[in-house]
């Protein structure tokens, strides 16, 4: 099969197209003929060296896939409804850049209707993510506000829908007044752009001193803070990422007076039946918001897959709204 591997640690050139062998589907797992591969933040970390693959899991980077069952568990598909010939998208730990990919069933659901493959693969890193700690971890609840940091990445675009449609009130951060409008035109209330404007006192502003109950954090580093000063008594920070790095001193008696709750994970190395819980959670909860058309996958930007060292620097810009997509 044709694949995108990682050379060596570096910058987006290291991507090579190769040939692999096919990969085999074993207990509990299905074959993928890729039609379509998401690209994500953790696959430039992986690819700089930073964000090794979990032990067992494909060297090759790509975290979301959309394509074809072509073979796999017979039992295990059978009980999930699963037959060869679906039109499926599925959260995989690695091994997505690739014309073949090996997927648990459990992470398998299907392409909802309307929507193409490279819609489809745009979903589960995003969606999976969002899902388990906005609404898992942070206990977002409708009527609440939810700030998210990033509101024109990937996440973010997915964040805000979801949590429009769950009823919850939407602030976000944008680097730019065009990423802000993008955000609002999503159905956020409000948009913040950072550059010009201290996003914790807009945050107060907007919420006449009460403070955000959720927020999810991709920056971590000295935004930990602010984030604290500007949380709703019993507010619940969730720290998904740490591009402004891990170190953060902020004020604990805030935490202690105001009940705050600061969080975090990682989904990529936990096991298949954590993953498997949100698979059922968004089958029953979001996809048929998806189906309705109450939410929208946001697609940048698609790329032919040996391009991938293209789609790499384009995320390093930081200039795209919402997701890029390889294609096969």
């Amino acid at each position: 099969m044709r694949a995108i591997a990682i050379s060596q640690p570096g910058g987006p050139e290291v991507l090579v197209e190769c040939q692999r062998p096919d990969p085999v589907a074993g207990a509990g797992e299905v074959l993928v003929r890729v039609a379509a591969s998401g690209v994500n933040r953790p696959d430039v970390l992986q690819r700089k060296g930073a964000y090794p693959p979990p032990a067992g899991a494909s060297d090759l980077p790509g975290l979301e896939i959309a394509g074809v069952v072509v073979s796999g568990d017979d039992q295990a598909m059978a009980a999930a409804g699963l037959a060869v010939g679906d039109r499926i998208c599925a959260l995989v730990a690695g091994g997505g850049y690739a014309e073949l990919c090996v997927a648990p069933v459990a992470q398998c659901l299907p392409v909802p209707r309307g929507l193409s493959d490279v819609e489809a693969a745009s979903l589960p890193e995003t969606f999976f993510t969002v899902w388990s700690n906005v609404f898992v971890r942070g206990g977002l609840q409708a009527g609440e506000t939810l700030l998210v940091q990033g509101g024109a990445s990937g996440i973010g675009v997915t964040a805000i829908q979801l949590a429009k449609a769950w009823g919850a009130r939407v602030l976000v951060t944008a680097g730019s007044d065009d990423k802000c409008q993008a955000c609002l035109a999503l159905g956020a209330d409000h948009a913040i752009n950072y550059r010009s404007a201290d996003f914790a006192a807009e945050v107060l502003r907007l919420t006449e001193g009460r403070g955000a109950d959720v927020i999810l954090d991709m920056v971590a580093g000295d935004y930990v803070a602010r984030e604290v000063s500007c949380l709703a008594d019993d507010g619940r920070l969730v720290i998904i990422a740490v591009q402004g790095g891990v170190r953060a001193e902020f004020n604990a008696g805030d935490v202690l007076r105001r009940r705050l709750t600061i969080t975090g994970s990682t989904l990529r190395p936990r096991p298949v039946s954590f993953k498997a819980a949100i698979a059922v959670a968004l089958r029953e909860k979001v996809w048929p918001w998806i189906e309705a058309g109450r939410i929208k996958p946001v697609i940048e930007r698609t790329f032919p897959a040996e391009q991938a060292s293209a789609a790499h620097a384009l995320m390093e810009a930081s200039q795209h709204v919402g997701k890029i997509v390889l294609q096969w």
